[in-house]
């Protein structure tokens, strides 16, 4: 399979590399930043589920004009960058690609499937915790490293078919989901609480989980993200929430969201596409979410990246 992936941080990063390590063809999409430095230090892997170098220098594309044909676009781009990746997107679903996006959320899917059509775009995302070193190599620190995707138009079977075939053959877990929308929905739930918690209060989620008012805010926020499904015409449940709670419980004490760590970094936060995108989905539905109003708000500050 030809694969572009779009957006080479920490985690477009991961899996294009063992995808590559499985020996299929992967493009890297990247501004003129992140190519020179893949050019000068190369891609590699220090991960928890075993360490890997690229060979030589990762296949670059700084244009979709540079790439002739793809078959999967895999789109691991932060929620604020979407719309500057929309025309690329068009010009390599033009060339037969279909997208495969796991950013955080919902309101992307609608935003893709109006740009590039509803047969263009498929349903993911991912669990994984992992981050980019100074050299720009991954720093995997999670031993989950997980794909969930699956079709959202009748005439993408085939394709998620084929990508569950790559990702059995890669050093990755893989799943082919028969109602994505509602693992997608899971996920929002999950990482709402995960990131909004560690980003608020500056702190990994062991450092909370000792302080019991505290951390019983995540669980409110998986609470009111479940009621937002809901909402939504998605069927989460109180099962849900107590399995994304027991989740949190059993996160490695030093384990914290990539919002968290970008904070600490300086870099912009996803909490507008996030956090804000939960509460403009809550109004649509006429649900007050008083717990991730709050704690939107409390990130907010941190929003723009600081020298």
């Amino acid at each position: 399979m030809k694969i572009v992936v779009l957006g080479a941080g920490a985690l477009g990063a991961y899996f294009g590399t063992r995808w590559s390590e499985a020996g299929h063809e992967v493009v890297n999409l990247v501004r003129e930043g992140r190519a020179e430095q893949l050019r000068q230090h190369g891609m590699k892997l220090h991960s928890e589920m075993g360490d890997y170098e690229m060979p030589g220098t990762p296949v670059i594309a700084e244009s979709p004009d540079e790439i002739e044909e793809a078959d999967l676009v895999f789109l691991a781009v932060k929620g604020y960058h979407l719309f500057g990746t929309l025309e690329w997107l068009k010009a390599l679903v033009d060339k037969g690609a279909k997208v495969f996006p796991v950013l955080n959320g919902m309101e992307h899917i609608n935003i893709l499937q109006e740009e590039l059509g509803e047969e263009a775009v498929l349903g993911g995302l991912s669990y994984i915790i992992a981050t980019l070193d100074d050299k720009g190599h991954v720093v995997h620190t999670s031993t989950f490293h997980d794909l969930v995707f699956g079709p959202l138009h009748p005439s993408q079977q085939q394709i998620c078919e084929e990508l569950a075939f790559i990702c059995k053959q890669a050093n990755m877990n893989a799943k082919l989901s028969t109602d994505i929308l509602e693992e997608m929905w899971k996920k929002y739930m999950f990482i709402t609480a995960f990131s909004g918690i560690t980003a608020a209060v500056n702190q990994p989620i062991g450092k909370i989980r000792t302080y019991p008012q505290t951390f019983l805010i995540a669980k409110r926020m998986l609470e009111e993200m479940k009621e937002l499904a809901n909402g939504h015409q998605i069927s989460l449940t109180d099962e849900h929430v107590e399995t994304a709670f027991k989740r949190l419980q059993n996160l490695n004490e030093e384990a914290t969201s990539s919002m968290h760590q970008d904070r600490r970094k300086g870099l912009p936060l996803e909490v507008e596409h996030l956090h804000g995108g939960a509460l403009r989905l809550g109004k649509e539905v006429h649900l007050q979410m008083p717990y991730t109003q709050t704690i939107h708000a409390m990130i907010k500050p941190y929003e723009e990246y600081r020298e």
